[in-house]
């Protein structure tokens, strides 16, 4: 499954740039992640807990940043293993451009694979799971980054509010 969107984010590129790299904010970002650990040069181990359709798994696996371009691009990949739900693989090609406004205009292109049970759920279930997933990520970091006053999270479980990425790179 091949996915491309854009976010116009109303912060500077380098602080979008230094949020995207930080382990703490893409864990946080990342839907369902419960750990990770590593740095941006050896790569991190997550564990990621989804349910997709009638499947719920815990993968473990790995994240890579790679094809880093200081303050213009990079690629996120991540792979897990779910153990009897099957694997998952991604990648996320992400660059980084200025907007007249001030802000960053974020622009990302997402492909997944999905193998054993999950893959037999079905393309339709798989694609729009995917699609859900992406849009999670980067609504998040956008949020995160736009409103430095609110509160750090909300009633909702694993969801930050507004602000925090500020918060934690100011």
């Amino acid at each position: 499954m091949n996915l491309s969107d854009t976010r116009d984010i109303a912060a500077q590129r380098a602080t979008v740039w230094a949020a995207i790299l930080d382990p703490e904010v893409l864990m946080t970002c990342i839907p369902g992640c419960k750990e990770l650990t590593g740095t941006v040069e050896d790569g991190f181990e997550a564990v990621v807990v989804q349910k997709v359709g009638p499947v719920k798994a815990t993968f473990k696996g790995q994240v890579e940043v790679s094809d880093i371009v200081e303050g213009e691009s990079l690629t996120l990949a991540g792979q897990g293993k779910g153990g009897p739900a099957g694997f998952a693989k991604g990648s996320a090609k992400v660059s980084f451009a200025d907007t007249d406004a001030g802000g960053t205009l974020l622009t990302y292109d997402v492909e997944a694979k999905v193998g054993g049970k999950l893959a037999q759920l079905g393309s339709r279930i798989i694609d729009g799971f995917t699609k859900k997933l992406a849009d999670q990520f980067f609504e998040r970091f956008q949020d995160g980054l736009e409103d430095p006053i609110e509160a750090d999270t909300t009633e909702e479980e694993d969801k930050p509010k507004k602000g925090w990425i500020g918060r934690l790179l100011g």
